[in-house]
């Protein structure tokens, strides 16, 4: 290893750590390996932490642009851009409005309202 860090996880802020934990841990195939009223962590099956941090009064980001504009989101890779949406629906999340990416990707968002990618995989 040539670098000073060692990547280990991303931290999404959220209103409801369990609740979002539960979200990815079920879209993904990962592993919920915390889980408290502030804090929960799911383990993705590439071994990629990610943490839910509990903070009161929450506002997701608004997106493409707005008082709140989006930091950072998440690319997920799926075989299949119509099952992945039908999936995010069915566990709580949602499409949203602005969609740049044609047939290569879908811009969906978690219940707590923070966009992400689902990718189409290549190959």
């Amino acid at each position: 290893m040539s670098g000073l860090a060692e990547f280990a996880a991303v931290t999404l802020d959220c209103p409801e750590p369990p609740a979002l934990a539960a979200f990815y841990a079920a879209l993904t195939g990962g592993e919920i390996t915390y889980d408290t009223p502030e804090m929960a962590a799911v383990k993705l099956p590439n071994g990629v932490d990610l943490y839910f941090q509990g903070v009161p009064g929450h506002r997701a980001p608004t997106w493409p642009e707005g008082d709140r504009p989006q930091q950072f989101h998440l690319d997920l890779y799926v075989d299949d851009l119509d099952k992945a949406e039908t999936r995010v629906a069915e566990l709580g999340g949602g499409r949203m409005e602005f969609q740049p990416g044609k047939d290569r990707w879908r811009v969906l968002a978690d219940p707590a309202g923070h966009p992400f990618c689902a990718c189409l995989r290549d190959g």
